[in-house]
């Protein structure tokens, strides 16, 4: 198998009965376990007019998680660019990359990470953004670099610093605009999977080396459930099918915990729905777990494994990125 690396995405879940505070402490929980395992990273994702999702201001959380770890990385999965002045964002993860160097990432979405309202008053009626994101990228690229130094709009602490940019997507558009720039692409295929496939092949047949990246660097996030036995896994795993039946008929519920049966069982357009979004869900012991990930990763040509963890009791929740670990290394 290829030798890839292990890192998380964590939106800060609030769980039924807890606080927006516990859903913090439960992040940071996370963060100090998988350094400790030895994976690479850990994002969070900027994410707008949800209740029972912690994670909006996200340089906030990076900050806060990078202050409660030592090494791993720590970055945003994504920041939404349309919804920043690009040189706000560089002023923040200039600041962060200050505060804690060479471990902030920062990846960059063009979705608004909301419904259209609220995207709205994020962006005071300016919907063009969407469409100036390459822009915008070659601008936070700019501010970044020293030879900015004669520009009239300059950014610090930011300027001359190495904040790794990523391009994240969930579609076509952005693995060619990843590809065209010479950046490491992140796909969140733990949500929209439908065209996973097909961005692999655009971003690795089209990338063009850069001063950032001489190679393709291809990272995917999927859902991960894993556990001691495979009827323990799937039985866990009713928490997240249950989360996004919610997503999908404008339900929202915090995480909660595992039913024996899912919650939409019966109701044919759910189910298939449910389905097609969780295509890249994981689920089983650890040897399920390696048997379907093998193929996945060569496949794909993946460099690296974002995990994301939808598991109710937080035990559970760290003994499922231990053994997806050992799945993959021992």
């Amino acid at each position: 198998m290829r030798n890839i690396a292990l890192s998380a995405l964590d939106l800060a879940p609030i769980k039924k009965g807890c606080t927006t505070s516990e859903a913090y402490n439960r992040t940071i929980k996370i963060a100090q376990h998988i350094e400790q395992l030895g994976y690479k990273r850990i994002w969070v994702a900027e994410h707008h007019n949800m209740e029972y999702i912690a994670s909006s201001a996200t340089s906030l959380v990076i900050q806060h998680i990078a202050a409660n770890t030592k090494t791993i990385r720590v970055g945003s999965g994504g920041i939404m660019l349309p919804n920043h002045s690009p040189l706000v964002i560089a002023e923040q993860f200039g600041t962060l990359e200050t505060l804690y160097p060479n471990r902030i990432d920062l990846g960059l979405g063009r979705a608004p990470g909301t419904d259209q309202e609220t995207a709205m008053a994020l962006r005071r009626n300016n919907f063009n953004t969407t469409y100036q994101f390459p822009q915008d990228v070659a601008a936070l690229q700019q501010y970044f670099s020293d030879s900015n130094v004669d520009s009239k709009v300059r950014a610090f602490p930011a300027e001359g610093l190495n904040v790794p940019l990523y391009i994240l997507g969930s579609s076509t558009d952005s693995a060619y605009l990843a590809a065209s720039l010479g950046l490491p692409y992140a796909f969140a295929a733990h949500f929209a999977p439908a065209q996973l496939a097909q961005a692999s092949a655009i971003y690795h047949q089209n990338f063009k080396p850069s001063a950032s990246l001489s190679a393709p660097y291809f990272i995917v996030c999927v859902n991960v459930i894993a556990a001691k036995t495979v009827e323990e896994a799937e039985l866990q795993s009713t928490s997240v099918k249950n989360l996004f039946a919610g997503i999908l008929t404008n339900t929202r519920a915090p995480l909660s915990p595992p039913t024996f049966e899912v919650i939409y069982k019966g109701i044919p357009s759910i189910e298939q729905a449910a389905d097609n979004m969780l295509s890249c869900s994981f689920i089983g012991d650890k040897e399920t777990i390696r048997k379907e990930l093998e193929p996945f990763i060569e496949k794909l040509q993946i460099d690296e494994l974002m995990a994301i963890s939808y598991i109710y009791d937080d035990q559970k929740c760290l003994d499922s990125f231990r053994i997806l670990k050992e799945a993959l290394t021992d």
